[in-house]
């Protein structure tokens, strides 16, 4: 996909400007020289959420005995993306391979001195292994230095809970489920049957209004906050509002949680069978999993996503220039990036391939998820996969989103504000971070 960009203000001003006062040296192991224990030269990895990592990094090791993997855990995107902007700016602090979103990646593109070159480590070779779009997305706007290979993407579906859909007096069977929403209209009349049952009375449709916005604008639009010369487009972006206004409809009507995700109350809701269906990306099912527990394995299920297909999130491993062991780094990269790696955290944590050569494979290919009713996973969710066109998301897209927009929308779904109100807000503020 082109990525036509202008030059923005660095991340690491943006850093900086935003007083932010944080550890360099905190939660990493990359700031001194090349040094080695017991013969092994340790690489620090650093990422966020549930990648599926853990047994992959084990298997690089075990291949790799003079290597030992350093693997932090540095919370959510949220969390991790101001002290990784930090780490930045000061030139110390960043891991050896870093985890990147494709909210924020654009952002960090338009920051290439920060970031190793992999076509000088090698990557060159690498192209074909890719999904066209997400090798082209790891480039700087020149085209002269690759900053990230991709891990997972986020293929679309929709997760449901089986026994809530049995009590309400809906099907339970996928292919039947999958009938009652070919438009998202038709979730929507879906969620009002359902809370028609009294036997569901005190359960949700839904988690939140704030999880419609991503599926139905990364289906209906080609641009969400901004167009492709970076122009902030919020306040005039029609699928935008629409997407807004369809969310909190379906709060007005009684079918949200009014939930805030990953949030404590979110996690718990999983837990207590407090919500029946959820958008939901290749990734999600292992965040569902490890949420909803042993008591809701064989209980969830997964149909397809209102509107067909679609993408939703999906992240990169970089190498921040700063590391002083990029060699090491960049054997561990492109392990975590192949397709052992990408077939290894798909099999831990549902994390969807963007290696072509994993996504080929029969351990995808027929793949079956257990914990979601023995639902084949590899056909659900590797059915578009080769033909998924993200939207075009800009520099500053995930700031916007977090801090802004989801927020104000998750305001008004709460009653806190009204709906224009909320719009305005947001329309505002995310303007602000744009153009700061």
């Amino acid at each position: 996909m082109s990525v036509p960009r202008r030059r923005l203000r660095g991340i690491a001003a943006a850093a900086l400007a935003a007083g932010m006062v944080l550890s360099a040296a905190a939660c990493s192991a990359s700031d001194g020289d090349d040094s080695s224990e017991g013969g092994q030269s340790t690489v620090t990895l650093q990422y966020f959420g549930s990648p599926g990592f853990d047994k992959a990094v084990a298997d690089f090791q075990a291949a790799n005995p003079d290597i030992k993997v350093d693997a932090q855990n540095m919370g959510e995107l949220k969390d991790f993306t101001p002290k990784l902007n930090q780490w930045l700016a000061t030139g110390q602090g960043a891991g050896d391979v870093v985890m990147l979103e494709e909210g924020t990646l654009l952002g960090y593109l338009e920051t290439p001195d920060k970031w190793a070159n992999l076509l000088d480590l090698g990557a060159a070779s690498l192209e074909a292994d890719f999904l066209p779009y997400k090798w082209a997305n790891g480039f700087t706007s020149d085209k002269s230095k690759l900053v990230g290979l991709g891990t997972d993407i986020g293929g679309l579906a929709m997760c449901y809970r089986t026994d809530l859909f049995q009590k309400a007096g809906l099907p339970t069977d996928r292919a039947e489920v999958s009938k009652l929403w070919p438009t998202w209209q038709e979730y929507a009349a879906t969620g009002k049957r359902f809370k028609q049952s009294d036997a569901v009375k005190d359960v949700a449709f839904i988690d939140t209004a704030t999880a419609i916005m991503q599926p139905y604008i990364m289906q209906n639009s080609k641009t969400w906050f901004y167009d492709t010369n970076n122009n902030y487009i919020a306040d005039t972006n029609p699928v935008v509002k629409e997407a807004w206004n369809f969310g909190l409809q379906m709060a007005a009507d009684g079918l949200t949680g009014k939930l805030q995700r990953w949030q404590p109350d979110w996690n718990a809701a999983f837990a207590n069978a407090a919500f029946a269906t959820v958008p939901c990306p290749a990734w999600m099912t292992g965040s569902i999993a490890e949420r909803a527990g042993d008591a809701g394995k064989g209980k969830w299920d997964i149909a397809t996503i209102p509107g067909g297909s679609g993408n939703w999130g999906g992240s990169y491993l970089a190498i921040p220039e700063q590391s002083k062991k990029k060699e090491a780094a960049y054997k561990l990269l492109t392990y975590l990036t192949g397709k052992d790696g990408e077939l290894s955290s798909y099999a831990e944590k549902g994390n969807m391939p963007s290696n072509v050569k994993a996504l080929d494979d029969p351990a995808f290919q027929t793949s079956k998820n257990e914990y979601f009713s023995n639902a084949p996973t590899g056909e659900i969710f590797g059915a578009s996969a080769k033909n998924l066109q993200p939207i075009y998301l800009g520099p500053k897209h995930q700031g916007i989103w977090e801090n802004h927009f989801e927020t104000e929308m998750r305001n008004a779904e709460q009653g806190k504000k009204t709906s224009d109100e909320a719009w305005a807000k947001a329309v505002a503020d995310g303007k602000k971070l744009a153009d700061g």
